[in-house]
């Protein structure tokens, strides 16, 4: 029996693009389908949820995931990577530093918003940094005519903010947390307000006014939403 986006709780964007909400934090995870390829967009929040994202993808694409792209370095969309050894990682230029040095404030953080202590430093020991740094931007090649945009497009939410536009029609844009819909964007201490407005104005570039937006917590929107929320958060941090 074919099994579609929806018999597994993910939401079809566009042909072979979809996305799930997970439970807790409701973090997107963002899938992009090629030939014989499969990109999925963050990883969840520990080695368990990433480990049912791999088998849920094994079961749309029919095939393994083969690359992940890491759009910010908090917890709830990269504990999980450590689920999807053998795919090629990417990250933002200085997710590696984050990865090495910075592992107890993963840790912490996790637990602190209620992962168990034990699945947050199994996940957190686990981690190894992304293979391939991405500074400005990086075409990928999913094969069977299909490329995504992988795009540096931070400092904003944090220092290592990644954006991934998929072109089609629609074109689809995963923000991570650059973006967020189901509350006021969350500015952490890794946060770089002065920034964040800039960062909104180079994803809205990248997506144009008719794209899919989908942020890292939240519904998909579109530009208009984008820019509206670059716009108050220009007014929150006092820059233009």
């Amino acid at each position: 029996m074919t099994v579609t986006w929806e018999d597994l709780g993910w939401e079809r964007l566009a042909e072979g693009v979809g996305r799930c909400r997970l439970p807790g934090w409701d973090c997107t995870v963002g899938l992009v389908v090629g030939a014989g390829t499969a990109l999925v967009v963050d990883a969840g929040s520990g080695l368990a949820e990433g480990a049912a994202l791999r088998a849920a993808v094994r079961r749309l694409a029919g095939r393994d995931v083969t690359h992940l792209a890491l759009t910010h370095p908090h917890f709830d969309h990269v504990l999980g990577a450590p689920a999807f050894a053998g795919a090629e990682v990417y990250g933002a230029v200085g997710l590696d530093v984050v990865f090495r040095h910075e592992r107890e404030a993963l840790r912490r953080d996790a637990v602190e918003h209620g992962v168990p202590a034990g699945e947050a430093e199994a996940a957190t020991a686990a981690l190894v940094p992304p293979a391939h740094a991405v500074s400005g931007e990086w075409t990928l090649d999913l094969g069977g005519g299909r490329q995504v945009l992988l795009a540096n497009v931070g400092p904003g939410h944090t220092a290592h903010d990644l954006a991934v536009l998929v072109p089609g029609s629609p074109e689809v844009v995963f923000c991570g947390d650059l973006v967020e819909e189901s509350g006021e964007p969350q500015a952490g201490p890794d946060a770089v307000p002065s920034r964040w407005p800039d960062a909104l104005d180079r994803l809205l570039a990248l997506g144009g006014a008719d794209a899919l937006y989908v942020p890292g917590h939240g519904a998909v929107v579109d530009a208009a939403f984008v820019r509206r929320q670059r716009d108050a958060l220009a007014a929150r941090f006092g820059v233009s």
